[in-house]
């Protein structure tokens, strides 16, 4: 393939570094690419993203994608709907950021260390209730905005901290500012949170196989498959008070061998802010289904916790 190949992608700082990535990646080996921006619903709204609705950050650049205007598109793999869209090819899942969140706290606080009260800035209900959760008495504000106007909140004294993806913070530059990168027991991920995905449309056989061959990491498309079927199942959209983080990880077979096992966590939130929480260990061929048995079991225990005595 001699063409130049027309990489689409929305317009801002974050989403472009991670196009320059993908793009340095196609380069080097040996293709040619040209970055082409497309505004996004999301990049003209300040409301937050949920009244907005799924797909705000992805619909216009796959629509180019469709339209022939581009030929490969880039999203962050947590922005994508979970519907498959049967136009595209999700053709290759690169080596994933670090999956964590991250807190950017006045003074160099960790989260344990923020006083009773103090005001944490998050735009995610997931973020949101995991906060609520953590029994540190934290005042949660929504808020909307770039990486650097979420983290201006914090210096100019409007909060006390911002949580943020860490893997946003690691491709601009920004790794300086977090005061602490938050354990998976503390606040579990969203679903594919950290991971890139490129489609193109599912009719580019030529282009599917370049992206495969030259981007697709199977470890990382293996856990944001099983995480991505957490929140299929549980038919939360993107922004719901969902998290899930899978992992590849050694594990002994029957015959006492190193084997590589697909470990998966998930933790689904009530409307008052319970977190019911799940794992399961599986077959890495076998990501999907493991993800939609965990969210079966989210959805039991959610159920059983509502159900119980003293539910309303």
């Amino acid at each position: 393939m001699n063409k130049t190949l027309r990489i689409g992608t929305r317009g801002s700082a974050l989403a472009m570094a991670q196009s320059t990535w993908v793009a340095e990646q196609l380069e080097a080996a040996g293709y040619p690419t040209q970055l082409v921006a497309v505004e996004t619903p999301g990049d003209r709204s300040s409301a937050p993203i949920a009244e907005i609705g799924v797909g705000v950050f992805t619909s216009a650049v796959r629509e180019a994608l469709v339209a022939d205007e581009v030929d490969v598109a880039i999203h962050s793999c947590k922005d994508l709907p979970t519907e498959p869209d049967p136009r595209l090819s999700l053709a290759a899942v690169p080596v994933r950021e670090d999956p964590r969140d991250a807190l950017v706290a006045r003074d160099g606080l960790t989260l344990g260390e923020l006083p009773p009260g103090s005001v944490v800035g998050t735009g995610s209900p997931r973020r949101a209730s995991q906060l609520r959760a953590s029994g540190l008495g934290l005042e949660v504000r929504g808020i909307r905005g770039n990486v650097d106007t979420r983290m201006r909140k914090v210096t100019d004294g409007e909060l006390d901290a911002v949580v943020l993806a860490r893997a946003g913070l690691a491709r601009v530059g920004r790794l300086s500012v977090i005061t602490e990168t938050l354990d998976p027991l503390q606040m579990l991920p969203a679903p594919a949170q950290g991971a890139l995905a490129v489609e193109c449309r599912v009719d580019d056989v030529d282009t599917e196989h370049l992206l495969q061959s030259v981007l697709d990491d199977q470890a990382s498309r293996a856990a944001v498959a099983a995480e991505r079927a957490v929140l299929a199942r549980l038919e939360a959209g993107c922004h719901a008070p969902v998290g899930a983080l899978a992992e590849v990880v050694e594990d002994l077979d029957d015959d006492g061998r190193v084997a590589l096992r697909l470990s998966l966590r998930g933790v689904v939130a009530t409307d008052d802010d319970v977190l019911v929480r799940a794992s399961a260990t599986g077959e890495t061929t076998a990501a999907e289904q493991l993800g939609l048995e965990l969210a079966d079991e989210l959805l039991e225990a959610r159920a059983a916790l509502l159900s119980g005595p003293g539910s309303s």
